[in-house]
């Protein structure tokens, strides 16, 4: 039988975003839960990228925010004139994206940036805690 829950040691790829099982409130979504709004997520050699459709957003219109170890992006649907529409097929509204980010990743170098309706959040692996080869030492035989 597959543990549900392993220590926060064992963490690989696939656990870098978790639900904090303390929170309270229902804000949190778990890499397993669906997520509404077009995300694409993608670890890299060097870290982790996020992908979020922005269609027809502008920066100023996006709020990025870390604290501690959670990543939140928030974008508040302003009202717009309402016209009565033919057909209505583009989703226009707002969304607020809330992940705990493992330690594995340093949010404190987290770079944005939103080009052609897709914002991009690159966060890179922490110093120290990148996969790094280990070499085996073989002794000498004594001569």
């Amino acid at each position: 039988m597959t543990a549900i829950f392993r220590p926060a040691f064992e963490l690989d790829p696939f656990d870098l975003l978790w639900k904090d099982l303390r929170e309270t409130q229902a804000h949190f979504s778990a890499i397993t839960q669906k997520i509404t709004h077009p995300v694409d997520i993608y670890e890299t050699d060097n870290g982790i990228q996020f992908e979020i459709a922005a269609v027809g957003l502008e920066d100023k219109d996006i709020e990025i925010s870390v604290e501690n170890d959670t990543l939140r992006i928030c974008y508040e649907k302003l009202p717009q004139q309402e016209l009565q529409p033919i057909y209505r097929g583009i989703k226009r509204s707002g969304f607020d994206l809330t992940w705990k980010i493992s330690t594995k990743f340093d949010l404190t170098k987290l770079e944005a940036s939103l080009d052609k309706g897709l914002l991009t959040l690159t966060i890179p692996v922490a110093e120290g805690k990148a996969a790094r080869k280990i070499s085996i030492n073989t002794p000498k035989a004594l001569i």
